[in-house]
């Protein structure tokens, strides 16, 4: 088909094509957005990623050759859909007057330590609520007989339920602050939640997938909510729940930022993966190995 860059959008994960690539149907074989961490295969040459993921520290865990966008490696389209339609806490069973504290990432990513940390910041947050995404019947009530057992009042962890993607977007803003995840930090889920003007709260992990929130955070001008101990993460997510004139002045520069940083810029953010595709084929057809790329 005289394909010459092919890329992988999936890894090793559902619907993955691996063994196309195995075959070595192209030249140019990219890892890039679906699977957050090196292929470790001699048929991927090269991974799209920014310097937070993967630190030049980090490339020799790297089997493919790390291209290096100027940014954030995570595309968003400038233009994505929000309803329009009004939805009130209310609606949803949220109070009104309380800190809404939100995670919408997978429920497979809330570790044992991860939601004791929470736990611990609701008990000192008192008025306030955590909002999860509910994925299935086990799940709410794992969730909640935990709660119990750290102390905390089952009804202020209220789960919401999945629905299309520009309500579910419109229904972020009845959230204050995202808490995130680790090992595995929200990817898509942190950007949804930026993009509607809530701020996300993360820890910086060592690996890949869990250092996304912290690029985003970085490209979208608010690195002062990316933290690196549990203790330095609850201290900050209870200072924003009892101090809620700093969490407006952050929503405020999220607001202004979100026309200004480069982050949702996708039309910055396509000249950049274009230069660093004709990057690589004109390695190639020079007769050049695979090298690292700095767009």
């Amino acid at each position: 088909m005289e394909i010459d860059i092919l890329v992988d959008l999936m890894g090793y994960t559902t619907d993955s094509r691996t063994g196309v690539f195995a075959r070595r149907p192209s030249p140019i074989q990219v890892n890039y957005f679906g699977y957050p961490g090196t292929m470790g295969a001699a048929y991927i040459d090269y991974l799209i990623a920014d310097r937070v993921v993967a630190p030049s520290s980090h490339e020799a865990f790297y089997a493919e050759k790390l291209v290096y966008m100027p940014d954030c490696y995570q595309i968003n389209d400038a233009m994505r859909s929000i309803s329009t339609k009004s939805v009130t806490r209310a609606d949803i069973g949220l109070p009104e007057d309380a800190m809404i504290f939100c995670c919408f990432n997978n429920n497979y990513k809330i570790t044992r330590d991860v939601f004791e940390s929470w736990m611990r910041i609701l008990a000192k947050a008192e008025k306030s609520i955590l909002w999860l995404l509910e994925e299935n019947s086990s799940a709410v009530v794992n969730l909640k007989r935990e709660a119990v057992r750290c102390g905390i009042n089952p009804e202020r962890i209220v789960f919401a339920q999945r629905m299309a993607l520009s309500d579910h977007l419109a229904r972020h803003r009845l959230a204050d602050l995202f808490l995130d995840t680790l090992p595995y930090n929200a990817h898509t889920t942190a950007s949804d939640s930026l993009k509607t003007g809530v701020p996300v709260l993360t820890r910086v992990g060592e690996a890949f997938a869990g250092r996304v929130a912290a690029s985003i955070l970085n490209a979208v001008g608010l690195p002062e909510l990316v933290v690196e101990t549990p203790q330095a993460y609850e201290e900050l997510a209870i200072e924003l729940a009892t101090h809620p004139k700093k969490l407006i002045e952050i929503k405020k520069q999220l607001a202004d930022n979100i026309s200004t940083k480069p982050f949702f810029d996708t039309q910055r953010y396509t000249r950049n993966i274009e230069t660093a595709y004709m990057t690589m084929y004109r390695r190639y057809q020079m007769g050049l190995a695979p090298e690292k790329i700095d767009v």
